[in-house]
């Protein structure tokens, strides 16, 4: 019996449908900034769907289309604006260690996509909170959290266990070891109790949560072990190859797999639901979702440090 696809737009619509009522009823006023420096097709697509969902949801939101030379300025500026609560920047930008420079540019409190150093940091040593009272969670990177959600629905979370740990006994294997997305997923996952393999095109690294002391951070270690070895151990297996032509074999992984792409092209060859008992084809939508969770979060924190 051929597994089941599920659509992102079913995952994130009672996200949005709780955003649309957290800022109804409570009569929010969150704006967010989009900075669109590239003609990259994919990110041209995300500012498409953040416009969308936003306007869904109630978000005032601005996409602003700057080069490239005076994109650090015009992030300078809505970072010292009170009227803005959330900035992104739509990636990549330069394409090299400038991007990550960027990424450090705006501010904390206005960092809807968790990608500046603060928040990588917490979510490396699985820091959750930004205060010792326990009160502010730490921001995530809006891909690896959609791509948590996705897991969420699909019953890969055990709701049973406590958090911190509902991912114990799972196998995992992600194909995509980006900084923005492949490697916080792995963390986060590897955090939550899973074992974790970490792909890309030169090796293959195992995440798993750390022992003794340790037990709050994970661990990674390098394996001899190659991409065909994991994915056919893996109960779920997570693709963002960022190009046309590749696709996993779908002989090489196990039956009744979850299967989860993230590109923007199908990773998976058209047979996939033949072994997967769960195909979801992309999380564009969830991903976006989160993005304002994460911007409702901030503008909760601004709110709070005004007050103060």
């Amino acid at each position: 019996m051929p597994g089941k696809t599920i659509l992102a737009s079913t995952i994130a619509k009672p996200f949005v449908e709780q955003l649309k009522s957290s800022i109804e009823s409570n009569h929010l006023t969150p704006k967010l900034v989009g900075f669109l420096a590239n003609t990259d097709a994919a990110a041209e697509k995300y500012a498409e769907w953040t416009a969308k969902t936003c306007a869904e949801t109630g978000v005032t939101f601005e996409l602003r289309q700057v080069d490239k030379t005076v994109l650090e300025d015009e992030i300078i500026v809505a970072n010292q604006d009170p009227k803005v609560h959330g900035i992104l920047v739509y990636y990549p930008v330069f394409g090299d260690r400038q991007d990550q420079y960027l990424q450090n540019v705006v501010s904390p409190k206005k960092d809807v996509e968790g990608l500046c150093h603060l928040y990588c940091y917490n979510m490396y040593h699985n820091i959750r909170f930004l205060d010792d009272q326990l009160t502010q969670k730490c921001i995530i990177p809006c891909t690896p959290l959609a791509i948590i959600k996705v897991l969420e629905h699909v019953g890969v979370y055990n709701r049973v266990l406590a958090y911190g740990n509902r991912l114990h006994g799972r196998t995992i294997t992600v194909i995509n070891r980006s900084e923005v997305v492949g490697r916080p997923l792995a963390a986060l996952l590897a955090n939550d109790g899973a074992k974790v393999y970490s792909v890309d095109i030169h090796n293959v690294l195992e995440f798993h949560r750390g022992e003794g002391i340790k037990l709050k951070k994970h661990e990674v270690c390098e394996t001899s072990l190659a991409m065909e070895d994991v994915v056919s151990r893996s109960d779920v297996v997570i693709t963002g190859v960022p190009t046309p032509s590749y696709k996993l074999p779908t002989k090489l992984l196990k039956d009744g797999v979850i299967a989860i792409n993230f590109s923007t092209f199908k990773n998976f060859e058209e047979d996939i639901k033949e072994r997967a008992s769960i195909y979801v084809p992309s999380v564009g939508k969830v991903t976006v979702a989160m993005l304002q969770r994460n911007l409702l979060r901030l503008y909760d924190y601004l709110q709070q440090g005004q007050q103060t």
